[in-house]
């Protein structure tokens, strides 16, 4: 069979496996819709962490075996907060609840999300907002999109007129982390528009894609939260590196994503 039939044969293969995909990512964030509404409260870190899990096992009872009946060979990545390269071969890297502690806050910035991530590179990825019912798309090559309408990254070219907003990675950073989130956030009042602070990463990084908002930065992070964004991101015409401008990797130790004409000026701010 030539080789582009073969190329052309694997791209109709993903397209369909997104869709699949989507549908036991809406399936999923069903089930935990169906938990929000009140403010869990807790008293402990034990208890904080008893609530986060038993949402994460319920939307993960739909998700492994609904992912793994599409794809039996591929492993899965069972710690969300895991970083660095995957093993050869494919991979599902899912957060069954991101922006889980908004989730229990009765918040509404939370979602679920699926990447297929094939050789180290994220093929393919669905997110789910399901007080919304939104589902955002990207395959590679294919382009980014919302409920099947194309996204585009911002053309802002102007730092100066730029929304752009940052995230905290996780809870009980070193103070190295916390530091520098601090001086890049002041860096950023400064120079952008508007900068927001929130969490969690994916919803800060659907708005780059959709052109919402014109930049996004993080220190540290996993790939759960920032591997999908990534896929989108690019697809919709957005461009990502590290903070200082290297090409990024799940190893990097900070993310950027941005409208590519203010790309060069958020790494300038970022890198002071």
């Amino acid at each position: 069979m030539p080789e582009t039939l073969r190329t052309s044969d694997v791209a109709a293969s993903d397209a369909d496996l997104l869709g699949q995909t989507a549908v036991v990512v809406r399936a999923a964030g069903s089930a935990l819709r169906e938990r929000f509404g009140e403010v869990v409260r807790y008293q402990t870190r034990e208890d904080l962490m008893h609530a986060l899990a038993a949402n994460d096992d319920t939307a993960l009872d739909i998700l492994r075996p609904g992912l793994t009946r599409l794809r039996p060979g591929a492993g899965w990545v069972a710690e969300e907060l895991d970083g660095g390269a995957l093993p050869p071969g494919e991979w599902w890297v899912v957060d069954p609840a991101e922006g889980n502690v908004n989730h229990l806050h009765a918040l509404p910035e939370w979602a679920v999300t699926a990447t297929l991530v094939r050789e180290n590179q994220p093929v393919l990825t669905a997110v789910h907002l399901p007080l919304t019912g939104e589902t955002y798309t990207a395959l590679t090559g294919a382009g980014a999109h919302l409920d099947g309408s194309p996204l585009q990254a911002s053309r802002t070219a102007d730092l100066g007129l730029s929304i752009v907003a940052t995230s905290q990675a996780r809870p009980d950073e070193d103070e190295k982390v916390v530091r520098r989130v601090g001086s890049s956030i002041t860096a950023m009042l400064f120079d952008a528009l508007v900068v927001r602070t929130a969490v969690p990463a994916t919803l800060h990084l659907l708005n780059v894609a959709a052109g919402r908002i014109d930049a996004f930065w993080q220190y540290s992070g996993a790939r759960s939260d920032l591997l999908p964004g990534a896929l989108l991101v690019t697809e919709a015409g957005g461009q990502i590196s590290d903070a200082e401008g290297r090409p990024w990797t799940p190893q990097s130790e900070s993310f950027l994503a941005a409208a590519p004409s203010v790309h060069a000026d958020a790494v300038t701010t970022l890198s002071r």
